[in-house]
């Protein structure tokens, strides 16, 4: 059974109840954190959160022969960036086990 998603909502929300403070000020600051990561990434900026792990921004080589699957038809794809994640230590170590503690 897949999990619930968490929506950035969610987030304020359990921020709000965490701090008490102005839900309005919550949404802000998490806007803030996530157009200021967006905007390093656009300049091809690594974004290191310790315990966490690493945004980047990879690129993806041309494909000159690729096929729409639901067509069939063919395409040309120049290449183009994709954002990636990498966990870092503390995130791996603490969802390693995360299927054996569902039993």
């Amino acid at each position: 059974m897949p999990a619930k998603k968490i929506t950035k909502a969610d987030i304020i929300d359990a921020l709000y109840e965490k701090t008490g403070m102005n839900r309005n000020e919550i949404r802000s600051a998490v806007d803030l954190f996530l157009n200021e990561m967006k905007e390093a990434l656009i300049r091809r900026q690594v974004i290191e959160l310790r315990g966490f792990g690493t945004f980047e921004v990879k690129t993806r080589k041309a494909r000159p022969k690729a096929r729409n699957p639901r067509t069939g038809e063919s395409l040309v794809i120049h290449s183009h960036g994709t954002a990636v994640f990498r966990s870092g230590r503390e995130l791996k170590q603490a969802v390693w086990n995360i299927n054996n503690n569902e039993a």
